[in-house]
């Protein structure tokens, strides 16, 4: 349901998905959709992207994958608002970021093993 004028105040829109997919002639593309954050790749994100492309590795429709990134970058990297926080923690960091760098290879494995070609729609910033 989308937010109409007549809607109570106090309901809040529904948060922007950090991931987009969109299928049209046997291509999937996915849009990181981070653009404030210049498409960082946050903990949400990566877990959204290795979902998908593996959902996308098993479905017959598709023939190809195309990244693409929203607003005026492909993506920044990692978030490092994410890594820096994770310095408060009682072992600083340590824990989150063995964490971060596991979804992160994950991520780039599911990349590899996918049985379709994926192929990266780079504008701006890409780290």
């Amino acid at each position: 349901m989308s937010q109409t004028a007549k809607e109570p105040a106090g309901k809040a829109a529904p948060a922007e998905p950090v991931l987009m997919r969109k299928d049209a002639n046997g291509v999937a593309t996915l849009t990181l959709n981070r653009p404030k954050q210049r498409n960082s790749l946050s903990e949400e994100l990566m877990i959204a992207l290795t979902r998908e492309i593996e959902a996308i590795g098993q479905d017959a429709s598709i023939r190809a994958v195309v990244l693409a990134g929203a607003g005026p970058g492909f993506c920044a990297g990692h978030d490092l608002k994410e890594l820096t926080a994770a310095r408060q923690h009682d072992d600083r960091g340590r824990a989150f970021f063995q964490n971060t760098m596991k979804l992160c290879s994950t991520l780039m494995q599911a990349i590899v093993n996918c049985p379709k070609p994926v192929i990266a729609r780079v504008h701006g910033i890409a780290t």
